[in-house]
């Protein structure tokens, strides 16, 4: 069970945190930059002795495996008690696997490959984020990249024991970054909403979210405010908890490559399709539904995010979500963000990552991705009585 303290200046609650897990010595996973800039070093270094820390900085975005292999060796000579981590969610992401794989004799690299276990648990971990953008606190996997290649590690004993999600801490981010870490939270939550991996309980932790960032986000880019801070932080933390049951679909399947080929920021990747892979979806049929709910089932759930985005119409729901990116200073299309020649969709259509696209409610062949990765929509227009099906014709 994973205690989560949300408010402003919950990072006050350290010290009756460490008092409560029995802590002294600690190893400290953190962004430095934004370790120093969010306000949390100067807090921290009142509660915790310098004498009792590890710092475990200088990593690079995106997690790599060669980072993970120095952090677990670094931490397996100071022998903490506990493992703090502090940043977005390459640090947090870091913290995770640093903290469960110093408890294993096998090697970072072979655990990944090769998905060992993690039969020997966790340090605890005590998570501490400082962008309102990826969950990871409240989630129980982890990314890292081992020879390029992006994996997923996934394991219960990855979350992290306490959550301490501080809005505070999230005023001094700038606005593209603030953009991106939003769009990735409003994405996870409207993917989380038509995922094949859905539940009730997801879905409510989405709707949530969604509808918070729909709302806050433009605020918290364009003309932020301790409420549109506190919101996005919220609906951050609830897109997490949606994805760590339903994980993620085909937008974020397509946007590792994106990231990976042309520096677009992960958020920012996910948005540019969106709207296509929701009109893409709002087409499923029985011939190509991945849900065994049904399509009935798969189009209701899409009614849903019509809900949020204020839409009568599918039509409606795609130009909303594409001002809505625009809003924020981010292109909504990959045609817009002049990625847009036939060679270059291709190539990403064949990097799509397969778990993820399994996990959407559609199945896609490779040309029906090249279709969408081109921008068009397979479902532009209908009323929401021509979206939802008749018995007679429920798949």
């Amino acid at each position: 069970m994973q205690t989560v303290y949300l408010a402003e200046g919950s990072l006050a609650r350290i010290p009756q945190i460490f008092q409560q897990l029995g802590a002294v010595r600690t190893f400290l996973v953190v962004d430095e930059v934004a370790y120093n800039l969010s306000g949390a070093a100067a807090q921290l270094r009142q509660f915790l002795p310098p004498d009792a820390i590890t710092l475990f900085s200088g990593f690079e975005p995106n997690p790599k495996i060669e980072d993970v292999q120095r952090g677990v060796a670094k931490c397996r000579a100071a022998d903490p008690d506990l493992v703090l981590a502090l940043g977005g969610g390459t640090a947090i992401d870091l913290a995770k696997m640093i903290a469960s794989m110093s408890r294993h004799e096998e090697s970072p690299r072979d655990i990944v490959l090769n998905g060992i276990s993690l039969s020997q648990g966790t340090l605890p971990l005590v998570a501490i984020p400082t962008t309102a953008g990826t969950g990871s606190e409240s989630t129980h996997f982890a990314v890292v990249y081992v020879d390029g290649q992006k994996y997923s590690v996934a394991d219960p004993c990855l979350l992290p024991c306490v959550a301490v999600v501080d809005p505070e801490l999230t005023y001094s981010v700038p606005p593209r970054m603030t953009a991106a870490t939003g769009l990735d939270a409003f994405c996870q939550a409207i993917e989380s909403i038509w995922a094949v991996g859905a539940t009730d309980e997801s879905v409510a932790y989405a709707t949530s979210a969604a509808t918070l960032a729909f709302e806050h986000l433009p605020a918290a880019v364009n003309a932020p405010t301790p409420e549109s801070r506190h919101a996005m932080s919220l609906a951050s933390h609830l897109a997490g908890k949606a994805i760590n049951i339903s994980k993620t679909t085909l937008p974020h399947a397509i946007s590792y490559a994106i990231t990976a080929d042309y520096g677009i920021p992960h958020g920012a990747a996910v948005a540019t399709t969106l709207s296509s892979v929701l009109a893409y979806n709002f087409g499923v049929s029985k011939s190509d539904c991945a849900d065994e709910r049904g399509t009935t089932h798969v189009r209701q759930r899409l009614l849903l995010i019509l809900d949020i985005l204020k839409a009568a119409t599918v039509e409606q729901a795609c130009h909303q979500i594409e001002a809505f990116v625009s809003s924020l200073g981010c292109n909504p299309t990959l045609a817009s963000a002049g990625i847009q020649t036939d060679e270059s969709l291709r190539v990403l259509a064949s990097r799509v990552n397969p778990a993820r696209l399994s996990n959407n409610p559609r199945m896609a062949s490779q040309e029906e991705l090249f279709s969408l990765l081109q921008g068009r929509k397979t479902v532009s227009t209908g009323s929401r009585r021509d979206i939802v099906p008749t018995k007679a014709t429920a798949g």
